[in-house]
């Protein structure tokens, strides 16, 4: 299945990074978190990638001219250099497609924007690109395809210290409290039939809208998911998985974690 990345927006949460570069060439470790998001889908098989810029996208392209395989993969060099010989690789047989969607498009002005190259695809997968997981993105798409739905994305119990607040009309607070346990957000990893264009209006956001229009219709299913999931959202959610990056665990590497024989 075709894969669209929504990787145009501004990032203005982690603006610490995204004053100089867009937030999906934002390093978890060696590599940007839309390089890991990318990797994620090719391991199973997915490897036909449409990029939805935007913000400073000429970045992610010059990203991708000139990646060098020899940078994150083990060779043998020889004849001075002039030789390499690499004993893996990481993009080779990936297709990459970049479409400029606009510097202030939402989500679902940039998905219109793809439309075309979407064409003959009944189904595909999109993604916000800032959230990494180790999902069994096989066994969730499985589930979707039985659904026979126009949407479905993945839900996750929020894993920051977020707060329900209520207030009144003058905004004088009259609670406050931690996210209850039994809370579930979506994390932007859908599987879409073509029909998800029918529900949308010009200028609509993909999910406020439209996806309120399926749940009227009860074409809209979601896939709970108790595993890992992060969102680098913020400076202190970036620092949080380099952190877990500087231990060991990488949970959502699973290309990586698998040859280990386990997570």
């Amino acid at each position: 299945m075709k894969v669209v990345l929504f990787c145009g927006g501004l990032g203005l949460r982690l603006r610490e990074y995204s004053e100089n570069i867009p937030k999906p060439m934002v390093k978890v470790g060696k590599h940007p978190i839309l390089w890991q998001v990318m990797r994620y889908y090719a391991h199973y098989g997915h490897k036909d990638f449409i990029l939805c810029l935007g913000y400073k996208g000429e970045m992610i392209k010059d990203y991708f001219l000139h990646y060098d395989e020899a940078m994150t993969n083990d060779f043998v060099m020889s004849d001075g250099g002039r030789r390499i010989e690499l004993f893996g690789s990481d993009i080779d047989d990936w297709k990459i497609t970049f479409v400029d969607t606009g510097i202030q498009a939402n989500i679902g002005e940039r998905l219109r924007a793809v439309r075309e190259h979407l064409e003959g695809e009944e189904v595909f997968l999109a993604n916000y690109t800032d959230g990494l997981t180790d999902l069994p993105l096989d066994e969730y798409v499985s589930y979707a395809l039985a659904q026979d739905k126009t949407a479905c994305f993945l839900s996750v119990r929020p894993t920051a210290s977020f707060h329900v607040v209520e207030s009144d009309p003058d905004g004088t607070v009259t609670k406050i409290a931690p996210v209850a346990e039994a809370t579930r957000i979506n994390c932007g990893y859908f599987v879409l039939k073509q029909s998800i264009f029918d529900a949308m209006e010009e200028g609509d956001d993909l999910v406020t809208a439209p996806f309120q229009r399926l749940i009227q219709q009860r074409e809209l299913v979601t896939y709970e998911y108790d595993g890992f999931w992060e969102c680098m959202d913020t400076f202190k959610d970036r620092q949080m998985l380099e952190d877990m990056v500087q231990r060991g665990e990488k949970p959502w590497q699973v290309w990586a974690n698998e040859k280990k024989g386990g997570k």
